[in-house]
């Protein structure tokens, strides 16, 4: 079946000499992988490696057989270019942890608008905006809502933050409750929006610890959950 879509591209893999094996979020149809002949070795093919850089928002048309194997793109268009995210430094940390981050936690190989809005839409802003300190928190949390994890803040006043039920709660009475510094800058993560988020305003190491409280958060409710290997390199920017 040819299908035109849009896409993001999760992760592109060196597959043999010349190949690519693709990952990409599709709008029309979730997560599909896609084979790219000699892509790495034809310098007057149709497609550019370069287009298949992490989440670059593409136009496809492409043929999907959905038989659980690798499918094959027809047409390939950048749909926005970007303005900054590939070529800033600590843009480019953060689209390395963000890219790691969504091939772990998306799989479904079907269409889910509002999830695939909002990653158009946080990256576009991400593109367009400097004040980025907190985007990465921001966005885990809000990813969490789609995901269908999203921690249930009705207690939000409480003292402790139970990681593994997601929610806040009065008394520590299991090994997986938070409190304290931790658990109250998370708490200002709830009452933000992107046209504010830089009114929080933390050190490197609060915002260390925010984010690592998010990834344990992940960890017991995303199955087969890996921690990403370029969180290191995204501490080492923000530091």
């Amino acid at each position: 079946m040819v299908v035109a879509t849009k896409a993001i591209v999760f992760s592109a893999i060196k597959y043999s000499e010349a190949d690519l094996i693709v990952s990409c979020y599709t709008q029309e149809a979730g997560v599909k992988s896609y084979l790219l002949r000699n892509i790495l070795k034809s310098k007057k093919g149709k497609f550019k490696a370069s287009y298949f850089q992490p989440l670059m928002q593409l136009d496809l048309i492409a043929n999907h057989k959905n038989k659980g194997s690798l499918e094959y793109i027809k047409e390939v268009k950048i749909a926005t270019p970007y303005r900054s995210l590939h070529t800033d430094i600590v843009k480019t940390g953060l689209v390395m942890f963000l890219s790691e981050i969504l091939k772990n936690c998306i799989r479904e190989e079907e269409a889910n608008q509002q999830l695939y809005s909002f990653l158009e839409n946080s990256l576009l802003w991400l593109d367009n905006n400097e004040s980025i300190a907190n985007f990465h928190i921001f966005f885990l949390l809000q990813l969490s809502l789609y995901l269908g994890f999203f921690p249930d803040a009705s207690q939000i006043e409480e003292p402790y933050f139970n990681i593994m039920e997601g929610v806040f709660q009065n008394e520590n009475n299991t090994d997986y409750c938070l409190q304290g510094e931790q658990v109250e800058n998370f708490k200002q993560f709830f009452h933000l929006n992107l046209s504010n988020l830089d009114s929080v305003k933390l050190n490197k190491e609060q915002r260390k610890d925010v984010l690592n409280l998010l990834l344990s958060y992940y960890s017991f409710h995303v199955q087969g959950y890996k921690r990403p290997n370029s969180l290191a390199i995204l501490n080492q920017l923000f530091a």
